[in-house]
């Protein structure tokens, strides 16, 4: 029994997260080809409707908005429409959430949100956390927030999507040596994430 068990739970571990992932592109695919593709369809004659062309419009739109947004008069445009947007109560709130949501998980165009993985220490070195540098430069912020050798450390919490913003010396920090998208997930599942496949073994040193 303790072998069916650890068997049937590691099979659940690489099945449940491919299903969830599959899932959820198969569900943005097909949000994609009923709304650009239906709309592809009463432009395009019969013989050149073909399944597909949804998600490719879609691939497409995104990738002119990348390059539309590296127009100086885009991002003016941009910031002008946002102002708008911000007057709107109701709004301001969700496009605010959900912009600053993407930014955090994609960062900015070319500059990452999340710049380098870092462990602060606490209780005089005895405790340490796992975060990420967002900030280095508080220049745009008001005065007395932050400064000079201080930088910004997001530490995300286990299970759960949140965390704390802490303004800490850049000398209590200490670079690690892990790419941002493991360290994130070590620090989600609570230190369960190891960087390898579920199942994979390592191999023996020497």
């Amino acid at each position: 029994m303790p072998f069916l068990k650890r068997t049937f739970l590691q099979g659940l571990s690489v099945i449940l997260p491919l299903f969830f992932t599959l899932y959820i592109v198969y569900w943005l695919a097909s949000l994609a080809e009923k709304s650009l593709g239906a709309l592809i369809a009463t432009v395009l004659p019969h013989g050149l409707r073909l399944p597909g062309l949804g998600v490719v419009a879609a691939l497409f739109c995104v990738l002119v908005a990348g390059l539309v947004m590296k127009l100086w008069f885009a991002r003016l445009f941009l910031r002008w429409a946002e102002s708008l947007l911000e007057r709107v109560p109701l709004v301001k709130t969700l496009y605010g959430s959900v912009r600053d949501l993407i930014t955090f998980a994609v960062g900015s165009g070319s500059k990452p949100a999340m710049k380098q993985v870092v462990t602060v220490a606490l209780c005089g070195g005895g405790v340490k956390l796992l975060g990420f540098v967002t900030r280095e430069d508080f220049g745009d912020l008001p005065h007395g927030l932050g400064g000079e050798e201080v930088v910004a450390v997001y530490l995300p919490m286990s299970y759960q999507i949140g965390g704390f913003t802490i303004l800490v010396p850049k000398s209590e920090t200490q670079s690690i040596d892990m790419s941002l998208e493991d360290a994130m997930r070590f620090a989600i599942t609570g230190g369960v994430h190891s960087g390898n496949p579920p199942g994979a073994t390592e191999s023996p040193s020497g």
